[in-house]
């Protein structure tokens, strides 16, 4: 071999092993964004009690959060095409430590209002991440294999959601859930101060982390990467718009996020009722704290809160298995299969009591586990240059997560919170319809 021949195979060599680390940096994205959005859960329960709202005022927490995507998508796309993904990875981790930083004032003041806008701040930085990250990663690799990739990085974003309401459950939670009782106002104001602290703790470390992490990408912005740019730019033009399957794909990633968020936000205080666990949550919170030979028993909403980690986790175990389905089988066969299980499971969890009730909604996550990258992947092929576009389009119709939740909460205020599961019911119908149209081929060209 010659000296110009091993020049090039070293360089070739280098260029795969730098591309390897690449896509693990942008893998651990996916953890540290799900990490982040499933702290919402235990703080819906907790924000829930501490100020005394109903379920549809506790879900204006999700609807501040998913908004975000909404407003911040078209612009994120545009950054995008603009900067390239590292550049756009970095500010978007610079956004979301400076909503994390926003938990301070809110919990100093202890102001509802101000929670949300630290809420809004972060969803921002999500933003930007998902509409660089899920193209990225696809990008980073043969379009042959997409679907897998982004499914296997998915399993890593499930991978945070399920550490995520353990954690938080862990530190938020840590007080319960208690409503406070009649106080003369200023008493009050200092009881919710208290416990508002504790809420921003969390917050606070993470911005520290998040701001390192941006740091780590800005200096990584050199590195060769990807196209990102787009023939247009914004993504509301006839040619992308004139696109069957990432319209359907659009109205599907809204109607997943939304069911998948809703059960999410509503499970803590689900597994309390009294047709669940109720009190019992109690009793086996003093049972894993003997097994882990812990002095101080976890209360009733710890417990709750933790047992939420089961329904992200199946989510991630779905994926890790999904990936390797997925490689093997049509993707929008495998979405429709799943799609209707998640369904039935909704639908058989509001029906149920007890135990069968908490398993049935809990394995909502596996039957979850592969409709994300898998919408997300179907509904992006064959785009060519306006992927960038494509991708911020799917990532505005994530403010499903802001509009589902609401109905979801305003129904659980109207016919009980178990009944309420009908909303995400019907959001999985819709999502069986798509995988099925798409692995027909019937109405949802790409191109």
């Amino acid at each position: 071999m010659g000296l110009g021949t091993m020049h090039q195979a070293r360089g070739a060599a280098e260029s795969v092993a730098g591309g390897r680390r690449m896509a693990a940096l942008v893998v651990s994205l996916f953890f540290t964004w799900g990490f982040v959005t499933v702290l919402n859960d235990p703080l819906i329960a907790k924000l829930k009690s501490l100020f005394a709202l109903n379920y549809a005022e506790a879900m204006l927490t999700q609807f501040a959060f998913f908004l975000g995507y909404f407003i911040f998508s078209a612009p994120a796309g545009a950054i995008l095409g603009r900067f390239g993904y590292v550049r756009s990875i970095a500010l978007g981790l610079a956004i979301m430590a400076w909503g994390c930083l926003l938990f301070a004032p809110a919990a100093r003041l202890a102001f509802y209002p101000l929670f949300l806008l630290a809420l809004f701040s972060v969803a921002s930085g999500i933003t930007i991440l998902q509409v660089a990250a899920n193209p990225y990663i696809a990008a980073l690799g043969a379009a042959s294999s997409a679907h897998s990739r982004l499914t296997l990085a998915q399993a890593f974003n499930s991978l945070g959601t399920f550490v995520g309401p353990f954690i938080g459950a862990l530190f938020i939670l840590q007080t319960g859930t208690a409503t406070p009782a009649a106080l003369p106002p200023a008493q009050l104001q200092a009881l919710r101060v208290h416990e508002a602290q504790i809420v921003q703790r969390p917050f606070l470390v993470l911005a520290g982390l998040l701001l390192a992490y941006a740091m780590l990408f800005w200096r990584l912005r050199h590195r060769p990467a990807p196209s990102s740019a787009s023939a247009h730019a914004t993504p509301f033009h006839g040619a992308l718009l004139g696109r069957p399957r990432l319209l359907f794909g659009a109205a599907c990633i809204f109607a997943y996020v939304g069911a998948e968020v809703s059960i999410g936000s509503g499970l803590t205080n689900f597994l309390l009722q009294p047709s669940v666990f109720g009190t019992r949550a109690a009793s086996l919170g003093a049972s894993a704290a003997a097994w882990l030979h812990l002095a101080t028993p976890f209360n009733a909403a710890q417990m709750a809160g933790a047992m939420v980690s089961l329904y992200w986790g199946l989510a991630m175990l779905g994926r890790f298995g999904g990936s390797y389905v997925l490689s093997k089988a049509a993707p929008g066969r495998v979405l429709s299969v799943h799609a209707l299980a998640a369904m039935v499971l909704a639908l058989g969890a509001s029906l149920a009591a007890g135990p069968a009730a908490a398993a049935a909604v809990l394995a909502i996550g596996l039957a979850n586990s592969i409709m994300f990258p898998t919408i997300f992947t179907l509904a992006l092929e064959q785009l060519g240059d306006e992927t960038a576009n494509g991708s911020a389009l799917l990532c505005m119709a994530i403010v499903g997560g802001a509009i589902i939740p609401v109905i979801y909460g305003a129904t659980a205020d109207a016919i009980g919170l178990g009944h309420a599961l009908i909303v995400p019911a019907a959001c999985y119908l819709l999502i069986a319809l798509y995988g099925w149209l798409a692995a027909r081929g019937l109405g949802l060209r790409s191109a």
